[in-house]
């Protein structure tokens, strides 16, 4: 345990006085320390006794080592500071050569994991493909069986149909062929009843009632099967067309001059030909009912044989196209940048669909070949230019020659119209030409000597020539000098003259001047006197016209 001390207790102040109130003095506190300076520096330097002085450098002294300390600890943490910083930039250069390798190894591991999550979604996409087009292939065969009995189902029901359209339009051709046998046999049943008559009867024969329309429902799901409604509508129509018919059967009727059992005879096989003609048009009603639902039957069979069409249609693109999925698998490839090649390679995710896996072999061979290829190319080329570099030789060569041609051809033209001059004649004619050249140069000789003596006595007469001249000069220079020395007097006693001239003529231009003041003066003067007694003069002739033409006045009154 720790026992406080009071501020006023012994040790307490011994701290405070010898230590600054702290156990452990440290250097910076002690450089921070600043020396305090005698008391004498507030006075003047020259009231300092020997003493202050020395206590002054004293002072000076501690405050120079004390900053000397200072210096050297500054320098000093510097130096730490330095070993500091460098120690931390290495630190930190391998710490991030570390962290970039942790990147790089942590870069790579996502590049695996993304291929491998890449493989797993395209198993997953595979097998949901899979999965669809057996779910699709199977609703196919579901509804192509569903559609096949159905087919079936019509097909039978066709046939069916058709069987018994066909035998009854044969039981409706024998009822009309019976019906047109009566037609045709009313004429010899009455062969014994006379033409007009019969013409007459055959009219009514043919002439028939207004009956009822019967309407068939062509719509109904079988014709075949019980109709009440139209049974009943089919008597009903019977009914009324009999009993039109037994109004026409009333002797009445009958036409005039005919006989009793001729006309019964009449109504009675009449009454068989509409009985005949109704069951004709039932047949018919109902032929044409048949016929229109075996066309539906047909019409539903063509239908239900287009739907399986589609269907098989649908199914075999399923399977074609299962079979494409099947065998255009995708294969998930690590390739280095530069081995693949696309028109498309300059965007973000290139398009596959067109590209085509080749074994690096195949290239290697196809690179070989077009290398040979190329080889033999250049070697044509060279072969080519050095043909070519033969012919150009071959074409300088014979230029060369034809130009050698044509010199010797102007050197043999210039040989034939050589001038010969004398010197060539006498080299041509003496035999001794070189003793003939030695004499000629003695003489040349002796005569460039005469030259030159002749020469060296020119000169020396040039040079007394020079120097007589050179005397001349010099008198011609001193008659300037003094030429000049007078010409300066000469000059200096013209000025004085024009000066004088000047200033007589500026003497007699002020007198001038001043004659020309005085004369306008004058000039004025005379001018006002003449306009005073001009004013006179007026004043005079205005009295005297006063004078001469009194004035009259009007008078008031």
């Amino acid at each position: 345990s720790t026992k406080w001390l009071g501020p006023n207790s012994a040790r307490q102040r011994a701290l405070y006085d010898m230590m600054g109130g702290v156990l452990e003095i440290k250097k910076e506190d002690i450089l921070k320390i600043e020396i305090p300076p005698p008391p004498f520096v507030s006075k003047p330097d020259t009231l300092w006794n020997e003493e202050e002085k020395k206590g002054f450098k004293e002072y000076e002294k501690k405050v120079k080592e004390l900053n000397e300390e200072r210096e050297k600890y500054r320098k000093t943490l510097e130096t730490e500071l330095k070993k500091l910083q460098t120690s931390i930039q290495e630190t930190t250069q391998i710490f991030d050569d570390t962290v970039s390798r942790l990147f790089e190894r942590k870069v790579k591991s996502e590049m695996v994991i993304y291929q491998e999550e890449l493989k797993i979604n395209n198993l997953l996409y595979s097998l949901l493909l899979d999965e669809e087009l057996s779910t699709r292939e199977a609703g196919l065969n579901h509804f192509l069986d569903k559609k096949r009995k159905e087919k079936l189902s019509t097909a039978e029901a066709v046939q069916v149909v058709r069987g018994q359209v066909d035998a009854y339009r044969e039981t409706y051709d024998n009822l009309a062929a019976e019906d047109k046998i009566l037609e045709r046999g009313f004429k010899k049943e009455f062969s014994d009843v006379p033409v007009h008559h019969v013409d007459h009867l055959f009219k009514l024969y043919k002439r028939r009632p207004r009956a009822q329309k019967i309407k068939m429902h062509l719509d109904t799901a079988n014709p075949y099967g019980d109709r009440p409604g139209s049974a009943r509508a089919y008597k009903e129509a019977l009914a009324h067309l009999m009993k039109a018919i037994d109004e026409m059967d009333d002797p009445e009727n009958m036409p005039e001059g005919l006989d009793l059992p001729v006309w019964e005879r009449f109504c009675l096989a009449r009454r068989t030909k509409v009985e005949s003609e109704q069951l004709v048009k039932r047949k018919a009603l109902t032929l044409a009912e048949m016929q229109a639902f075996l066309q539906k039957r047909m019409d539903d069979d063509e239908k239900i044989k287009m739907d399986i069409d589609k269907i098989l249609n649908e199914f075999n693109t399923l399977r074609e196209e299962k079979m494409r999925f099947q065998l255009d698998l995708t294969v998930q490839f690590l390739l280095k940048q530069g081995q693949v090649e696309l028109e498309s390679a300059a965007e973000l995710i290139p398009d596959y669909t067109d590209a085509i896996l080749i074994h690096k072999s195949v290239i290697e061979e196809l690179n070989c070949t077009i290398r040979a290829q190329g080889e033999k190319k250049i070697a044509s080329m060279v072969e080519s230019k050095d043909f070519s570099k033969g012919i150009f030789q071959l074409e300088w060569e014979h230029k060369k020659m034809k130009m050698l041609m044509e010199d010797l051809n102007q050197r043999a033209r210039d040989i034939q119209k050589l001038h010969v001059s004398r010197d060539r004649q006498l080299f041509l004619s003496i035999l001794n030409y070189d003793s003939r050249i030695t004499q000629q140069v003695s003489v040349m000789e002796q005569t460039l000597g005469v030259m030159d003596k002749l020469h060296k006595k020119n000169v020396k007469n040039s040079q007394k020539i020079f120097k007589d001249l050179e005397k001349r000069i010099c008198v011609k220079e001193q008659a300037n000098y003094k030429l000049s020395q007078e010409l300066q007097e000469m000059l200096v006693s013209v000025s004085e003259r024009r000066h004088i001239f000047e200033a007589l003529v500026s003497e007699k231009a002020a007198k001038a001047h001043y004659q020309d003041i005085v004369q306008r003066r004058q000039l004025v003067d005379l001018a006002r006197e003449q306009a005073h007694e001009i004013s006179v003069l007026q004043a005079e002739v205005e009295r005297l016209r006063l004078r001469t033409f009194p004035a009259l006045f009007e008078m008031e009154y």
